[in-house]
């Protein structure tokens, strides 16, 4: 009989790694390579339940590639399953996890970014949730990178495989075909989140069908076109709450939202704590 799932607490950051779970990381600490383009860690873990890991306000963006097996991520408020091939991406102070499923084995390569407020992150509000291609190339070079940290560790290598790995990140996160008309639709959207945005007004704007615009977002997204205008609004509403002092309800309406009571809803699921909170910590 197959093993429920139990959501971990989502409250406050914890690492669980169980008897069987391997993890293999460099820190920035060790290797100043990684510090120079922003990266806190990267890492390739063989995870085995009871492996979890979350963090409710990470410092960057986090992007990882499933290479072997199953689990489960958090991403946007949804628990999502992942599968080989699949990427996955979360920008920064936005509440993620990762969990691994009784009974599986699951091994992915990962890396976090460390992104203050101030930097712009690489995974950023044009950016997909997940992808259906680059991961097995992902998961090739921090190999590569492995082995050579392991072995000479010479130190024009590992730029270059470090160089190389930022690069597929930057790909990965970028804005889909931006010089398509379908491409287009988010800067016109990021220019007016405050308008009453519908599937058929989205649509209408890239001149196709609304059910050929969902297709296209689920697949190159990995969300759908309303999905994506939210994730849009929450994204920059937390740009305000950072750099500004608005009240909520200023904030809410820049953002297209009705009232602040609506918009605390979205970004408590999006985010994982409510507006006020996560303006305190900045």
């Amino acid at each position: 009989m197959r093993a429920m799932f139990t959501p971990p607490n989502l409250s406050e950051d914890s690492t669980v790694n169980g008897p069987r779970s391997r993890c293999w990381t460099i820190e920035a600490k060790d290797c100043s390579e990684l510090a120079v383009l922003h990266m806190a860690r990267v890492g390739i873990d063989e995870a085995h339940a009871p492996y979890r890991r979350v963090r409710v306000r990470p410092a960057g963006s986090f992007l990882m590639a499933t290479l072997e097996g199953a689990g489960r991520v958090l991403l946007e408020g949804r628990w999502q399953n992942v599968t080989p091939g699949t990427m996955c991406l979360a920008p920064p102070r936005v509440l993620n996890a990762l969990v691994a499923s009784p009974g599986h084995r699951w091994v992915f390569a990962w890396v976090r970014y460390d992104e203050p407020s101030w930097v712009s992150p690489l995974v950023g509000a044009a950016s997909p949730l997940r992808l259906r291609a680059g991961a097995e190339d992902f998961g090739h070079v921090l190999s590569g990178l492995r082995r050579e940290w392991e072995g000479a560790r010479d130190a024009a290598q590992l730029h270059h495989w470090i160089s190389l790995l930022h690069g597929l990140a930057l790909r990965a996160a970028r804005p889909w075909h931006s010089d398509s008309r379908v491409g287009q639709i988010w800067d016109v959207v990021a220019n007016d989140l405050a308008f009453d945005w519908k599937l058929n007004s989205l649509a209408a704007r890239c001149h196709v069908s609304a059910e050929h615009l969902r297709r296209l977002c689920r697949r190159e997204f990995g969300r759908t076109p309303m999905e994506h205008v939210t994730y849009m609004r929450i994204r920059r509403a937390q740009s305000l709450l950072e750099t500004t002092d608005h009240k909520l309800d200023h904030i809410a309406a820049t953002v297209g939202y009705h009232s602040s009571d609506v918009l605390t809803r979205a970004f408590v699921r999006h985010v994982g704590v409510p507006p006020s909170h996560y303006r305190e910590r900045r």
